[in-house]
């Protein structure tokens, strides 16, 4: 039974394994991200039972994740931060304009609900929204795949785009010394502990973000130095390209092809909007346009923050405006839908 238990996970992350070599191989953008999403989406609409890790390892995955993304936290990234009040006034900007704006257009061109249609555009981490949306009268199974799409299309887009636009930083290729196996181990228990407790208070993400508190502190302090050992880091990237792929999972072509040109529309709407707030947040900090625009970018926490670490973008940068957004959305998501219910 407990090989059974196992199989479905195994065979989604050989295949993700296999996705990364072969972009690796092929020098695509951010491979051991994107590379995973692709195979195992592919997988999954041809047939394939695809399925994330279980919970306990998925945990385990967005500790270091976390851990990877706070260990660029310094001193003189904290100076900078005095800039960070205005782009998070343009990110709230970009948020209200987008679950204004896109809910209206799907319920009059694709016939949704109001409730389905501001899940479905919501900017927020798909699990979250769907989180929220328990106990609500909605289409769920639409909601996932509107979302999903949104969250794979960055995912695979974003690096392309800045590889396109050929402003990839130079400390991309930059190697720091790696943390020494101690302080490390010790930073991963601190964030396993961080992440349950804030499990605890239902924060999204609890275990990405208490990885990110726990390494932000540590490192600004001087206590840790060193980032996260290559190899390991490159594990946890290709294991969240498996599980953003594996969502796809049972989905039948014909609710795919339903809700596909939704998603498309939410994504590129959301996009373009974020993208305006971005452009408005560099003219007034002059702060790099693409950090802006991967900040603003309305896809997953996890995959937008990763994505920041993988491309050598400020990645403290980036995921504290991811943060912000969920927690704008925590506001925000259940007073629409609750007046979406009562209409």
């Amino acid at each position: 039974m407990a090989t059974g238990l196992w199989r479905a996970p195994l065979i989604t992350m050989g295949i993700a394994a296999i996705g990364a070599a072969i972009t690796f191989a092929l020098a695509f953008p951010a491979p051991f991200l994107t590379g995973p999403a692709i195979a195992v989406t592919l997988a999954g609409l041809a047939g394939v039972k695809t399925q994330a890790l279980p919970l306990r390892l998925r945990d385990a995955v967005f500790v270091i994740l976390g851990l990877t993304i706070g260990q660029g936290v310094t001193p003189e990234v904290l100076n900078a931060m005095q800039a960070w009040p205005l782009t998070l006034a343009a990110l709230a900007g970009s948020l209200f304009a987008i679950i204004l704006l896109t809910p209206p257009v799907l319920v009059r061109f694709w016939s949704m609900d109001a409730v389905t249609a501001f899940l479905s555009s919501s900017p927020g981490h798909l699990s979250y929204v769907l989180g929220l949306s328990e106990g609500v009268k909605a289409d769920l199974r639409t909601v996932s795949i509107v979302q999903s799409i949104r969250v794979l299309a960055l995912t695979l887009l974003v690096p392309v785009a800045v590889a396109v636009s050929n402003q990839v930083p130079a400390k991309a290729l930059e190697m720091p010394a790696e943390t020494a196996p101690l302080p490390l181990v010790a930073m991963m228990i601190a964030a396993a502990i961080a992440g349950y407790l804030l499990q605890r208070l239902r924060l999204p993400a609890a275990f990405l973000i208490g990885g990110m508190l726990v390494s932000m502190m540590a490192h600004v302090t001087g206590l840790v130095s060193g980032i996260m050992p290559y190899w390991l880091a490159s594990a946890a990237f290709v294991a969240l390209g498996g599980l953003i792929g594996s969502r796809f999972s049972g989905v039948t072509w014909l609710q795919l092809r339903r809700a596909f040109s939704a998603g498309i529309f939410v994504t590129v709407l959301g996009v373009a909007l974020a993208a305006v707030f971005a452009v408005i947040a560099h003219w007034l900090t002059g702060m790099d346009l693409i950090a802006v625009l991967i900040a603003f970018a309305p896809g997953g926490l996890e995959t937008m923050a990763a994505m920041s670490v993988i491309l050598g973008i400020d990645p403290t940068f980036v995921a504290s405006h991811h943060i912000a957004r969920l927690l704008m959305l925590t506001a925000i998501v259940p007073f629409f839908v609750l007046r979406g219910r009562g209409k």
